[in-house]
């Protein structure tokens, strides 16, 4: 379980728009990675690969969270160069086993070897092949379905799994309450997931969507460690709409 840092909390957010000033911009505000979302995104492929190059050559870790568990979008990220990827709804250990075997090469993973900007068009091979065999890349799986929190030793008992992060809207929508997160149900699954992590050693923490300072300052205080905070989208829709309130009480 790796996410090396000397930091005790790795902050991270979402990218959904595809200009590579959004990247430059969220790069330049001090985040440890930033995650470009191809599930809830028209992000094509074409255009991850350049919010790669901005986000890495920012000196920002990049990350794709996935349209899905899929091996061959998978290797086509990893292969544009990110250094990690974040899974949704990985519900069993057989999922998850499944992403880490994508991200890796054989005899580790069952990744097809290519060469592309992430192994500097051939001239890096052999200094990729060694990033990878030292397990640099983060597989961070997501838990947003009950069925997960059920199977959540055993998820973050796989290899290669090196953190988690909660999806509380998918959570709580699978229990049938979507968007309620302060029932005693939801939470309680919440805590499950942490507590168990915790007892492995396994790092994680969740999404506020909303840019809420008080709710990270709370995720911080309860030893979350790697936290996402807010998405592009919402930060900006927050901020015209604080400036478009504040002229009307003028």
């Amino acid at each position: 379980m790796r996410l090396v840092s000397n930091k005790k909390t790795l902050l991270g957010s979402w990218i959904t728009l595809a200009h590579p000033a959004i990247a430059e911009i969220m790069c330049n505000a001090g985040f440890d990675w930033l995650a470009v979302d191809l599930e809830h995104s028209v992000i094509t492929i074409r255009e991850a690969e350049e919010l790669i190059r901005v986000i890495s050559l920012s000196g920002v870790k990049p990350l794709v969270r996935l349209t899905w568990n899929d091996a061959n979008l998978i290797k086509r990220v990893m292969d544009a160069g990110a250094h990690g990827i974040i899974i949704p709804m990985i519900n069993s250990a057989e999922q998850a086993k499944a992403a880490v075997d994508a991200v890796y090469y054989p005899p580790f993973g069952k990744r097809g070897v290519g060469l592309a900007r992430a192994q500097g068009y051939g001239k890096n091979f052999k200094e990729y092949k060694k990033w990878l065999d030292q397990r640099e890349p983060w597989v961070i799986v997501q838990i947003e379905h009950i069925e997960a929190v059920k199977n959540i030793d055993a998820i973050l008992a796989v290899e290669g799994v090196d953190g988690y992060i909660v999806g509380p809207y998918d959570l709580s929508a699978s229990m049938g309450f979507p968007g309620e997160f302060d029932r005693e149900d939801v939470k309680a699954a919440i805590v499950k997931v942490h507590a168990v992590a915790k007892s492995m050693g396994v790092p994680g923490g969740i999404h506020i969507v909303e840019p809420d300072l008080v709710k990270l300052k709370e995720c911080v205080a309860e030893g979350c460690e790697f936290i996402a905070y807010s998405v592009d989208i919402r930060m900006l829709d927050i901020a015209c709409r604080a400036g478009v309130e504040s002229l009307k009480e003028v």
